[in-house]
């Protein structure tokens, strides 16, 4: 940890919430050791006890939070018989017959949303250009407009490069802002211009489905799907306006949930489990041979790591192990001397880490990150 000796630039600390630095368990477990003290004083802590404490909070903070909504379409074409539907190969583009560099480079659409683009640096001009000083220049005179180019106003790295390439003085009159390179595991990638992502190039894997809680199963009888009965009871409801028959909302929710109930008897809408662990989704009935249908998912998938560790409860909760960690360490050695003369008790560290620890645990399970909010409240007066 010998780095953390070195005095860092003000912008390594400039951090908002969707902009930190803190990309890797790297960064985040250089941040534990400064509010544990180090290096003012000394915190015998391995590296790999560090590394843990994150990963174990990680690895809580995903079981309740630490999730996206993602809509996932197939077809039971490349459903697996008596076994299921693999879904974190589902809703990724590459072959899952793939290898992993094969993963990594396959071609993507660039117009794909599974596709994030890196573009370059960005520059911000620090005085006002008037358009008459690129009169001299057909192509920069019509491409400027008429108000020339303000204070503060951003170039991208083209638009830098054609007024540098007018006029090289120009440079100075713009302050560049980099784009941060991609990184893997704290480590720079070079020559990266698209990531999928819907893989973890942390963890080097696919993200996984935390849960499905919706199936919703397309229809391919053509122009018969207009006269089913959920269709016919909302034209029915619709025509309130127009002229009552007695049908309210009260009755067309009770015959939806008759509706429902009786598919589920008769099973003529299929059930669905899926197992985390294996990633299979499996229908009952399963779908047939020969026959196919469309059908949408609605899934819950875990964020990537880079973007886990960024969370504050991440950072308290792997603090307050280090703490742990830390304190059964001191107790070995009674009385650590501090500078100044002060004296580091390992009992109280112990004390404050586990009273840290079952508070976050209660905050992530019982409310806060923990649970979702309601979309929409409805209630009869």
């Amino acid at each position: 940890m010998s780095q953390l000796c070195v005095i860092q630039p003000i912008s390594a600390f400039q951090n908002t919430n969707l902009n930190s630095h803190i990309e890797c368990i790297q960064g985040l477990g250089q941040r534990i050791l400064r509010m544990l003290g180090h290096p003012m004083i000394n915190v015998e802590l391995h590296p790999d006890q560090l590394y843990d404490a994150i990963s174990m909070a990680c690895e809580f903070f995903t079981v309740y939070s630490g999730y996206t909504k993602e809509y996932i379409i197939f077809d039971s074409k490349i459903y697996e018989p008596h076994k299921g539907l693999r879904l974190d190969h589902l809703y990724t583009v590459a072959n899952t017959n793939f290898t992993l560099s094969q993963k990594l480079t396959q071609p993507q659409d660039p117009n794909a949303d599974t596709n994030i683009e890196f573009r370059g640096n960005l520059y911000i001009s620090l005085s006002e250009i008037p358009q008459s000083y690129f009169i001299s220049s057909s192509s920069l005179s019509s491409a400027v407009p008429e108000v020339g180019i303000t204070k503060m106003q951003i170039l991208d790295q083209t638009s830098f490069s054609e007024l540098t390439a007018f006029n090289s003085g120009l440079r100075r009159l713009f302050l560049q802002s980099p784009q941060k390179s991609f990184t893997m595991s704290c480590e720079d990638v070079t020559g990266v211009t698209q990531i999928n992502n819907m893989f973890d190039y942390d963890i080097m894997d696919y993200r996984k489905v935390i849960d499905v809680v919706n199936f919703e199963e397309g229809s391919s009888n053509g122009f018969t799907s207009l006269f089913t009965t959920e269709s016919l009871m909302a034209q029915q409801l619709n025509s309130l306006n127009m002229g009552s028959f007695g049908f309210d909302l009260l009755s067309w929710h009770t015959t939806k949930d008759w509706i429902d109930t009786r598919e589920k008897v008769l099973a003529t809408r299929r059930d669905f489990s899926f197992d985390p662990r294996t990633q299979y989704l499996r229908f009952f009935p399963q779908p047939k041979t020969g026959t196919h249908f469309y059908g949408i998912l609605e899934c819950y998938v875990e964020r990537p790591f880079r973007d886990v560790v960024k969370e504050k409860w991440v950072l308290e909760y792997a603090t307050a192990l280090s703490k742990i960690m830390w304190a059964r360490i001191l107790t070995k050695v009674s009385g650590v001397q501090l500078l100044g003369g002060g004296n580091l008790n390992g009992s109280d560290v112990l004390q404050e880490g586990n009273a840290d620890k079952l508070r976050l645990e209660e905050l992530l399970i019982e409310g806060g990150y923990g649970s979702t909010p309601p979309m929409m409240t409805m209630g009869m007066y």
